[in-house]
């Protein structure tokens, strides 16, 4: 009968009404910055964020242990969803990639919402091991697990979301409570295979990446080099950023001078969104973008230290990872300290996609916080 209990009986007092004040309000200027770097994108924007919004509303009222009791399904169609996006045909192939699936009134992007499965599938099945997470065997079954969606993800190919959901894998672990020692094993391990990766991918006969990817790491390590190819829309966005000084020029400025009105920045609605925000917003525009996002990922690790069951934490702290660790990337390639690879700045960045699955996390996250361990 645990499969029947939807819902259950709530307390509006629990209800993180501040969570919720933060996502609005980071989505609202999001939507602003859009309307500015692309005006034809902001109404659609608009109308996914109302149904976001009705979505987050509905999930917030679904008990989150229902939802992962189902965490074998969530990932056999996070793994479906990815695989069916590569089938030719089916996925749609923009820039040379291959990482949407078209809805006719949207592309759909797989990745995104299989970030948020991962996520719940992986507190269930950490708590469903959690005496024995640190042993060999579930070690293994856990990165067998998490290799199959990671594969299919760089084969779009789409390295962004590949970091970032390894990374997110990570965190899970450690959030799960992987022994420290094996902890410091893996590090031992992968710093030198990072490095050693690193030397290899930038020499002019490697296979690990496609030829783009590697330019644009090249880029990164010497931007004079490429100042006219692909280190050109990072170096414009830098120019961008600083040019707005510390007020900015304003949101839809007409000024000759703009970065974004020159047409410098390609799709600056999406992973550049963030030099929209620093050439209009200025510095302090930049601050309350991070002050906003950072407020979010406090706020979901609280309701999570505060969860009733190891799912619940796992959950909590993984979509503020998530988001977290989406934002430090997308603006570190804004910034030029990261090499050039798109991902969406949360909340932020145009995306229907991105903007539903950010939502059904905060969903998820707001029920956890509707059963905090006084009612367990």
């Amino acid at each position: 009968m645990k499969f029947l209990k939807i819902t259950k009986p709530y307390h509006l007092k629990d209800y993180k009404f501040t969570l919720i004040i933060l996502v609005m309000a980071i989505s609202f200027l999001g939507v602003l910055v859009i309307g500015s770097a692309n005006e034809s994108y902001q109404g659609k924007q608009i109308i996914g964020l109302v149904a976001a919004v009705i979505l987050m509303v509905v999930v917030s009222v679904i008990d989150y242990v229902w939802i992962a009791n189902f965490y074998w399904i969530l990932y056999i169609l996070s793994v479906g969803m990815l695989a069916i996006v590569l089938i030719p045909g089916v996925g749609e192939v923009v820039n040379g990639a291959r990482r949407w699936i078209n809805l006719g009134f949207t592309n759909f992007q797989p990745s995104e919402l299989a970030k948020i499965f991962l996520i719940i599938f992986f507190a269930k099945f950490i708590m469903v091991h959690e005496e024995d997470l640190s042993s060999k065997r579930t070690i293994l079954k856990a990165v067998i697990l998490i290799v199959i969606p990671l594969v299919l993800i760089f084969e779009e190919p789409n390295l962004s979301t590949t970091i970032c959901t390894a990374a997110l894998f990570c965190v899970l672990m450690y959030v799960g409570g992987l022994s420290y020692r094996f902890i410091g094993i893996v590090l031992l391990v992968t710093v030198p295979t990072a490095i050693i990766l690193l030397s290899l991918i930038v020499q002019p006969d490697q296979k690990i990446l496609d030829d783009y990817q590697q330019k644009r790491i090249l880029a990164w390590l010497n931007p004079e080099e490429y100042a006219s190819d692909e280190a050109y829309q990072q170096n414009n966005s830098v120019m961008a950023i600083g040019s707005g000084q510390l007020t900015g020029k304003g949101l839809n400025n007409n000024t000759t001078t703009s970065v974004k009105n020159g047409n410098f920045i390609l799709e600056p609605q999406t992973d550049f969104i963030f030099a929209i925000v620093g050439e209009e917003l200025g510095f302090v525009g930049c601050c309350i973008v991070i002050v906003l996002l950072l407020l979010i990922v406090i706020q979901c690790i609280v309701i999570g230290i505060r969860a009733q069951d190891t799912t619940g934490r796992i959950i909590c702290c993984g979509v503020g990872s998530l988001i977290g660790i989406q934002t430090f990337i997308n603006i570190a390639v804004a910034t030029q300290i990261f090499p050039n690879t798109g991902i969406p700045l949360p909340f932020v960045s145009y995306g229907l996609t991105s903007l539903w699955s950010m939502y059904l996390g905060i969903g998820i996250v707001l029920n956890v916080g509707l059963q905090p361990k006084k009612y367990q």
